[in-house]
């Protein structure tokens, strides 16, 4: 009986030991789990595809701080591509913009009233030390004023498809703390509010509809009325002793941010060879553990995922190679993927990927054909990727349902002259009228 009870305990023991080793090494395997931060929300986005590789109560809205400045750089951007405005118009500084340049509370840089300052040199202030005062200027001078530039942004906000958000004023800071010039139509009151996932969101917008954002957010310094300014992101590459243990290979922006509600936080970007990350952290408790906690959410994602082509241009689905075509010189035409389908993914985990097909219903007829002409190339669907893993943490962009690609056709169908169609119309007459006679004789002797 003893050596029984003796035996089952070993067995018992084994077969935990093996469970337990099993479990570590899934666990080692998919990376996910391995990392932990002190950000009360943080997320990793790959910037081509907007994929979430890692989250953190991702849509926890909190007050964004100086994060905020990430959409009045976005509308700036977007009114200077439109035309509204150019880099080198002037404007000189309104009272509010000059008192909160002059209020040391809000780290203001001083600027001068009479004075043209340009569109550029209030934007390298904004990007680079954050600057309120010229921020303000920025957004008085794209919408009016800034109660005006507030709408704009929530309305820009829901059409890039944040879904955690609301703004009360452009730079970020407190509407209390701003008293009588808390922007008209808001909550005087207020605070800004931004889900680490809305605000990855808008960054990928930023970075990809206006890479030109990151030609300021990499500058360390730039000058302003003779006075140097530096950048408040210490993860760039300074030649500085006390910044040089925050550094990061290729990190060239994006936005920092800190108020007393939001604590300290940043959203970060970087570029290692064909990849590129987003980052964001919220509420940490100080200015070197925000990028201490980025430092950790990039390596994690530049070492645990790789980017891979998964298929490749032309892909075809093995059953759907080809769609009918109706009034055409050619009854069918074959479709495929229009570009490469690349995403970044964890190791071994190549095979948990598959595409399928979304049809653009308007381009086909009732019976599913395509009616010519057809032109080569002529986008008819999209090609969507699909994970069938377990760690799947979508995408940061809700409305697009994931990662995809054009789908098109491969080569041009030409319309049948009216003579094939008065042919195909006849045989098409005579098949229904003979189907009907078969079902008439049919129904004789049933």
């Amino acid at each position: 009986m003893k050596a029984t009870i003796k035996k089952l305990s070993i067995l018992t023991m084994i077969t935990v030991l093996t469970i337990t080793a099993f479990t570590m090494n899934a666990v080692t395997i998919k990376g996910i789990e391995n990392i932990e931060t002190t950000a009360e929300s943080a997320i990793v986005v790959d910037a081509d595809t907007g994929k979430i590789l890692y989250e953190k109560q991702s849509d926890l809205k909190l007050p964004p701080a100086s994060m905020t400045k990430m959409m009045t750089e976005y509308l700036v951007l977007e009114a200077i591509a439109n035309g509204d405005i150019n880099w080198d118009d002037t404007t000189e500084i309104s009272d509010y913009a000059y008192w909160l340049s002059s209020d040391p509370g809000f780290s203001g840089i001083g600027l001068t009233q009479g004075k043209d300052y340009t569109v550029r040199q209030l934007y390298e202030a904004m990007s680079i030390i954050s600057d309120n005062g010229t921020t303000v200027a920025l957004a008085e001078l794209v919408a009016g004023s800034e109660g005006e530039f507030v709408q704009m942004m929530n309305d820009k906000a829901e059409e890039l498809g944040l879904t955690d958000y609301k703004f009360v004023n452009s730079t970020g800071l407190g509407n209390a703390d701003l008293g009588e010039n808390a922007p008209e139509g808001t909550d005087p009151n207020a605070d800004n509010l931004l889900s680490a996932k809305s605000a990855a969101l808008l960054a990928y917008h930023l970075i990809n509809d206006h890479p030109e954002a990151l030609e300021y957010t990499s500058m360390l310094t730039t000058e302003l009325d003779n006075r140097q300014l530096e950048n408040l992101n210490w993860m760039l590459p300074w030649d500085n002793d006390n910044f040089a243990q925050y550094g990061y290979e290729g990190i060239d922006g994006l936005k920092t941010g800190h108020t007393d509600a939001a604590g300290y936080c940043f959203t970060g970007t970087a570029q290692q060879g064909d990849r590129r990350l987003i980052t964001v952290v919220m509420k940490t408790g100080s200015e070197g553990e925000r990028f201490e906690e980025t430092q950790k959410l990039m390596e994690f994602g530049f070492s645990q995922f790789a980017s891979t082509e998964l298929f490749p241009a032309g892909y075809q689905l093995e059953d759907q190679t080809t769609l009918p075509v109706a009034k055409g010189k050619d009854n069918t035409v074959n479709i495929a993927a229009a570009e490469p389908i690349s995403s970044m993914i964890a190791d071994e985990e190549e095979e948990l990927y598959s595409v399928e097909y979304q049809m653009d219903e308007d381009k086909l007829t009732a019976d599913g054909s395509l009616e010519a002409p057809i032109e080569s190339g002529e986008k008819i669907g999209e090609v969507v990727l699909n994970y069938n893993g377990d760690s799947d943490y979508g995408y940061i962009d809700e409305t697009t349902g994931g990662h995809r690609v054009d789908l098109v056709t491969t080569s041009g169908v030409e319309k049948a002259n009216w003579f094939m169609l008065s042919l195909s119309a006849i045989g098409h007459f005579f098949s229904g009228l003979f189907t009907t006679v078969v079902d008439f004789v049919k129904g004789l002797f049933d």
